[in-house]
């Protein structure tokens, strides 16, 4: 896992140019959908509310390392290792993700703010759109996929 600020993001090599240049045209404004790239890469922007604690679920991709980063709004992403965690249901292949039964309550946690990024491998399990502690919010959410 990697956790920077995103005015660093094209320090890291594990992160396409062409994904670091599309990240930095997003905005507040960015349309919500899924916007096709390069090498089956692509990016998906959505806007949900956060959610509680309680009804946060361990997930994990087997073929794509997910960048994700907030464009409006807070969260918090709870992350624990996969290997540590027990299958709520199999892996489905057509959606890329397993889900675990595991509590995440007591799971370390990054919190998004606009002013950073996360960058996740298939072997880390993560929790994402987690309220913070004084409340639900709307989050703008934009989630890059890379190919691994």
């Amino acid at each position: 896992m990697i956790i920077d600020k995103l005015e660093n993001i094209a320090n890291y090599p594990q992160i396409p140019e062409y994904i670091v240049n599309f990240i930095r045209g997003l905005s507040e404004d960015t349309e919500c959908m899924r916007y096709e790239l390069i090498d089956d890469d692509f990016v998906n922007v959505e806007t949900y509310t956060s959610k509680s604690l309680s009804e946060a679920k361990f997930e994990t991709h087997n073929n794509y390392a997910d960048v994700q980063l907030l464009l409006d709004g807070k969260e918090r992403i709870y992350v624990a290792p996969r290997d540590s965690l027990s299958e709520l249901a199999p892996y489905s292949q057509e959606r890329d993700i397993t889900f675990y039964k595991d509590d995440v309550e007591s799971a370390d946690y990054v919190t998004l703010d606009g002013t950073n990024f996360v960058l996740l491998y298939p072997h880390e399990a993560h929790a994402p759109q987690v309220s913070l502690p004084k409340g639900v919010s709307v989050v703008k959410k934009a989630v890059a996929k890379i190919r691994v």
